[in-house]
Parts: structure tokens; C-alpha cells; sequence
């Protein structure tokens, strides 16, 4: 009996090593020739033995959802800073709305939709509190310069797991460096995040410049809304619609002219109307001069970082200026607030 309870075990055991290799046979069996198949990554730089479960992108997806970094993208402002009310969206809400169009786009072109989906919520780890705006401040006032893509890389390979990164595949490491306008990613998956997160933002930055009184939708030149259409959800089908069926059986991601003409001179105006309002950013000024005012304390004051910062440049090397902007990007907007109150504020002045 004890045997036979072995044997069972053994063989349920075999069924369980087996379920990522049949996960992988799949992919063969369904996506798309030009789609990155799991069981042909570049791989990791430190190498790990396979998942028994999961597919190596799907345990890369889950290796950026459980880190700290993603947590904090809840407090970190998108475009509108500390907004009142529920509704805004945040940086968290920003990279599920990327996700969620990524892995829509992956789906329907039979790409893989599980490195798309690690691409996109990895994409903005690097983020700054206060936006873009924290993003200028660091730029300006770290002698090595400050980008959130580049950032986000440093994150998985060396910020986070207590200076160990996340040893993420080459591929989404790809995918999370060239997420901007000017990149590249080698990935079709990649080249989905890299679209998907302006058919975001564009759209979803409109609904809350819309929320906040910032303009209306009738303020929007017609010339962009009747090709893509007078509202979120319709603009988000035209240009996800479009992209699919340019995009099908083909080895790059495109648009059609008209579609990619008329999204890109639409985040043009939004860049007019709404990112340099002075109404909609009118605090961005004060939020630049506290990070510089936070930078400047702590290389001043560096036994006041935390021990895991010390250790960066204790053991690894890394210079002061580099270690305290990394400390500072990592912020949420309310606790770059609390430090520069605490840091900055006497105690005595705060009761009135």
C-alpha cells in the first residue's frame, strides 16, 4: 500500500513538471510565427531552473506584480497632481490601463500575450513622484541625469529584492527600456507596450482633464475626434481596431496613416491643452523645488538614507548622487511630502 502511495505521488509528480513544458508546446501549436515563444527567451542573466507551473515570462509578470515598486505606483501621480477625488487615475491604474490594452492587441494577433503583460506592468516602475515633473527635477539636479525607462531598468536589475533585482528576462527587460517614443523594442510584444501605453494615456488623460474641468469634449478639435471617434471607449476601438488588422499576419505593428496621423496630432493637443496648463499644473513648480530641496538634504546628510541605500554604495560602488536619486524616485507622492515636512518644517510651526 505504502508503494503504491509512492508511485502515485511519483506520477502526479510528472504530470506537475510536465504542465509548463505542455504550456509551451501550445504556444507552438497556436501564435502567430513571429510571436516570442516562452521556450526561446534569451534567458536571464543569473540562471534559474524552470518553473515547473509557469511559462518564463509568467513568472516574470508575477515577479514585477509582487514588488515593491508596483505596490508604490498606487500613490504616484499620472498627470494631475494629489487630485481631489476617487476617479483620477493614478500611475498604478495608468500601467493596468497599458496592460490591458497590450494584452487585448497580444491576443488578437496570436503574440504572446504573457511577455506583453510583464512588458506593460514593468514599464513605469522608474516613475518619480509628481510625474514627468519629479522626472525634470531629478534630471536637473543629478549630475548622471534622470530617465524613468532607465530607471525602471535599475529597479529590476539591482533596486529591488534587497539589491539583487528580479533577474527578468532580456526580453521584457527590452520591452521596459524602450517603452518610449523613441525606442525600439526587438519583440513585436514590446512594440505593442510601446504603442499601447500612448493609446492610453492619450485617451485616458482626456476622460480626466474632461473630470477636472480642464477642457470638454467639444474642445477637441474635430478633425482627430471624427476619424477617432467623440468619446473614450470609441477612440480606444478605433485605433486597437486598426491596429489589429494592419498589424495581422505581419512581423511589425503598425497603423494605417490616417489613424496614426490623427492619434499622434491629438497628443499634440493634449500636450497644448492639458500637460503644460497652467490651471492643471499650476502646482508642478513647488513639487520640482521639494525633490531638489530632498536631493540636496540628503547628500548633505547621507547616514539619514536608509540602510539598504548605504549599502548601495558601501558594497556595490554606487555613487552618493546616484543612490540618493534612486532613494527619491522611489517616493510616493505623500511620502516625498511627509520627508520634506519632517525634514524641513519645524515641529513647533506644524500645529497651525
Amino acid at each position: 500500500m505504502k508503494k503504491m502511495n509512492i508511485q502515485s505521488e511519483l506520477v502526479n509528480f510528472q504530470k506537475k513538471i510536465n504542465m509548463r513544458q505542455k504550456l509551451e508546446q501550445r504556444e507552438h501549436e497556436y501564435l502567430s510565427p513571429y510571436a516570442a515563444f516562452s521556450d526561446s527567451s534569451s534567458g536571464r542573466d543569473i540562471y534559474e531552473e524552470p518553473c515547473d507551473i509557469r511559462p518564463i515570462y509568467q513568472r516574470d509578470r508575477d515577479r514585477i506584480l509582487h514588488s515593491k515598486s508596483f505596490r508604490r505606483l498606487k500613490h504616484k501621480t499620472q498627470v494631475f497632481l494629489a487630485p481631489e477625488g476617487d476617479h483620477y487615475r493614478t500611475r498604478l491604474t495608468h500601467t493596468l490601463e497599458v496592460s490591458q490594452n497590450a494584452r487585448t492587441i497580444a491576443r488578437a494577433l496570436r503574440l504572446n500575450e504573457d511577455l506583453a503583460e510583464a512588458i506593460a506592468l514593468g514599464h513605469d516602475l522608474g516613475h518619480t513622484p509628481f510625474g514627468h515633473a519629479g522626472e525634470r527635477a531629478l534630471n536637473h539636479i543629478c549630475p548622471e541625469g534622470f530617465e524613468h525607462h532607465i530607471q525602471s531598468i535599475r529597479i529590476v536589475e539591482l533596486l529591488e529584492n534587497h539589491g539583487k533585482g528580479l533577474n527578468l528576462t532580456k526580453e521584457v527587460r527590452d520591452g521596459i527600456l524602450n517603452h518610449q517614443t523613441k525606442g525600439c523594442p526587438s519583440t513585436l510584444e514590446g512594440k505593442i507596450v510601446r504603442l499601447s501605453d500612448k493609446i492610453a494615456y492619450i485617451n485616458h488623460d482626456i476622460d480626466d482633464a474632461i473630470r477636472g474641468h480642464i477642457i470638454t469634449e467639444e474642445d477637441i478639435p474635430n478633425e482627430y475626434t471624427d476619424i477617432l471617434g467623440h468619446s473614450p471607449r470609441e477612440r480606444l476601438n478605433t485605433i486597437i481596431h486598426d491596429i489589429v488588422s494592419h498589424s495581422e499576419d505581419t512581423d511589425e505593428i503598425t497603423m494605417s496613416p490616417e489613424i496614426e496621423e490623427a492619434m499622434f496630432e491629438m497628443r499634440k493637443y493634449m500636450f497644448r491643452s492639458v500637460y503644460t496648463n497652467p490651471v492643471a499644473k499650476g502646482e508642478e513648480q513647488k513639487a520640482e523645488a521639494m525633490l531638489i530641496h530632498l536631493f540636496e538634504y540628503y547628500i548633505k546628510n547621507l547616514e539619514l538614507l536608509p540602510e539598504e541605500y548605504l549599502y548601495m554604495m558601501e558594497s556595490k560602488g554606487e555613487t552618493a548622487t546616484r543612490v540618493v536619486c534612486d532613494y527619491i524616485a522611489g517616493m510616493t507622492d505623500r511620502y516625498a511630502v511627509a520627508k520634506f515636512t519632517e525634514l524641513s518644517i519645524p515641529r513647533s510651526w506644524s500645529i497651525y
